[in-house]
């Protein structure tokens, strides 16, 4: 009898939790309600970086702060800058994206009279969310923002271009979770083929190994960060950006295999289609992470639980 009557108790219970309006819930059902247009994201002028004035200032904060900080804390191998001398700017450098450390490296392994003038296209919803942080990456980078949910912004990539300012755009939009490359976007080639500028393929390893997303700081002892530079791609009259992008993708995979062994053994098995394939193997994500907490020297301390501190 007792028992009947607490599962009746608990049954009311629960069907008064069901059509209780918990944090003022609406009884409009949300099909029938009145149509509201989204809150635009807030536009972050950036142009001012792009002015002799900042990049005066920004010269000084790069060699004299960054730089030296940057090499106390990591040690970067730098390959294929010879490629750079096959191509005038403006262009766009198109890389794979693992940790906060690949804008400083890519940024600091260019010549000066590169990177003084590239910038950086970053997330407006992470770089920009705050003025403090907006104002910092635009002056310290010459980032200017993207908006990944297609708002509006004070500046285009295809302006910066315009302008004779090269990009660095990373297409996976955002940083990879566990080292590996992720699927890439048709931002870069589409960029490419509109305003007739080179795709500079970039490729890096180390940086996940070094400090993987969710730390916020290098990992001590210096790890070691390897870049490659590739020769510079240009979309076919005929081609379109569907057909040009993967060819940009499959680029940067040959110059990650290229790191990894030779460059001969690369080129022969990008020509016989046999890249090992960059997105990783499909296994658990445990040994994915792991694998890629290894720094890519030979002689780099072996130190594998970096990634795992989160």
């Amino acid at each position: 009898m007792n028992g009947g009557l607490v599962k009746g108790g608990i049954a009311d219970v629960k069907q008064v939790a069901r059509g209780w309006r918990w944090g003022r819930r609406g009884q409009v059902p949300r099909s029938a309600e009145e149509w509201v247009p989204a809150n635009k994201s807030t536009v972050f002028r950036s142009d001012w970086s792009r002015r002799r004035p900042a990049i005066a200032a920004r010269e000084v904060v790069q060699k004299v702060g960054l730089e030296p900080l940057f090499r106390s804390q990591v040690r970067a191998k730098v390959e294929g800058l010879d490629n750079l001398e096959r191509v005038e700017g403006p262009v766009i450098f198109v890389a794979n994206h693992a940790s906060h450390l690949d804008t400083p490296l890519i940024l600091l392994s260019l010549p000066d009279e590169w990177r003084r003038r590239t910038a950086v296209a970053a997330a407006a919803d992470y770089f920009f969310d705050t003025w403090w942080r907006a104002v910092g990456s635009v002056l310290l980078f010459n980032t200017f923002p993207i908006d990944r949910r297609g708002g509006v912004m004070a500046a285009t990539p295809g302006e910066v271009l315009a302008d004779g300012w090269s990009l660095v755009i990373f297409p996976e939009g955002t940083r990879s979770t566990d080292g590996w490359m992720g699927k890439f976007r048709m931002g870069a080639a589409y960029l490419a083929k509109e305003y007739g500028v080179p795709v500079v393929p970039v490729a890096h390893r180390g940086t996940f190994a070094a400090m993987p997303r969710g730390q916020n700081w290098p990992a001590r002892g210096r790890r070691q960060l390897t870049i490659r530079f590739g020769e510079p791609l240009v979309a076919g009259p005929d081609e379109s950006v569907r057909e040009f992008a993967p060819r940009i993708k499959d680029a940067v995979a040959a110059l990650l295999d290229e790191d990894k062994s030779t460059w001969w053994d690369a080129k022969r098995r990008a020509a016989s289609g046999t890249t090992p394939d960059p997105t990783g193997p499909q296994v658990s994500q445990w040994r994915r992470v792991w694998e890629q907490t290894e720094s890519p020297a030979a002689d780099a301390p072996s130190r594998k639980l970096t990634a795992w501190r989160r």
